[in-house]
Parts: structure tokens; C-alpha cells; sequence
């Protein structure tokens, strides 16, 4: 019988004899129920995730509850989650910013005062200020127990 794949060898190029009866994992059986059976494969089995419910702290800002605790940010004071609103409107009131100018998540843990260019069919932004605000090195306690709600890897 002629195999597909990796297994196009026959056994004494490879050095090992196929014993009578012995089927290559995949291959089908010969004979007249060729199309019948297929050898299964292994399956994988996901790891089972936490079925608690995700906590509701409140905000270190303006004490509310925060109801989606994955669009949360850490406080660069204290640690604690915080609105991802309230950390904006803290940077807005603190910081100068002018007309066009705004205050917007760059990525990274790193909030930015952005300033949008003039052309309207392809607009760009200029990154004027960063502001490192999550330590990116040392993750905060309560991230680890929301992310191991969605993966375990």
C-alpha cells in the first residue's frame, strides 16, 4: 500500500520493519473496507477555567463599582484597579493640554497627549507627551485573577 506524508519511506530506507497487522498512525485500512475506518488521533482537552465569578472592586478614583473589571487600569498611586474614564479625566484635569490636543491609551500600560494632523482623507497623530503609568514589570495581584478567568497558559 502506498502511504502519504512522511511516510512515503519504505521501511528498509528508514531502518525500521513494519510488523504484520501494525497500521501507521492515520493510515487507513487496506482491503475492501478501505473507506470504512480511519485510526483516531489524539484529541486535545482545553484546560478547565475558573467558574467563579469575576470580582467587582471599586475604583480607587471615585469609589464606584467597577463592573468590567478587564477594561480596568491600574492606579499609579496605590496599585488598585480604577476606571480606564477616571484615569483620563484625573490626567486631563492635571495636566496642560490645548485646544486639539487629547489624552488617549497608547498602548503598554503608557497613557499620551496626542495632537492629530490637518489632512482629512488620511489623518495622522503626533505622540507629544508619555505618561508610563502601569509598571509594566510588576503586575498588579488582581490582573493575575482576571486573567486567569480566560486562559491558564
Amino acid at each position: 500500500m502506498k502511504r502519504r506524508g512522511g511516510y512515503n519511506k519504505e521501511p528498509s530506507q528508514n531502518g525500521s520493519s513494519k510488523k504484520k497487522g501494525e497500521n501507521i498512525r492515520g493510515e487507513r485500512k487496506a482491503g475492501s473496507d478501505a473507506h470504512s475506518h480511519v485510526y483516531e488521533r489524539f484529541r486535545w482537552n482545553p484546560p478547565l477555567l475558573s467558574t467563579d465569578p469575576l470580582p467587582t472592586p471599586n475604583c480607587s478614583c471615585c469609589g464606584k463599582p467597577i463592573r468590567d473589571i478587564t477594561a480596568a487600569v491600574d492606579d499609579k498611586t496605590s496599585g488598585a484597579p480604577a476606571h480606564f474614564d477616571c484615569i483620563i479625566k484625573r490626567l486631563t484635569e492635571t495636566e496642560h493640554i490645548e485646544k486639539g490636543d487629547a489624552i488617549a491609551y497608547i498602548g503598554g500600560g503608557r497613557f499620551g497627549i496626542i495632537r492629530f494632523g490637518g489632512r482629512r482623507e488620511k489623518p495622522a497623530f503626533k505622540i507629544l507627551k508619555i505618561f508610563e503609568w502601569e509598571n509594566k514589570d510588576n503586575r498588579a495581584e488582581w490582573r493575575k485573577n482576571v486573567s486567569d478567568h480566560y486562559s491558564l497558559t
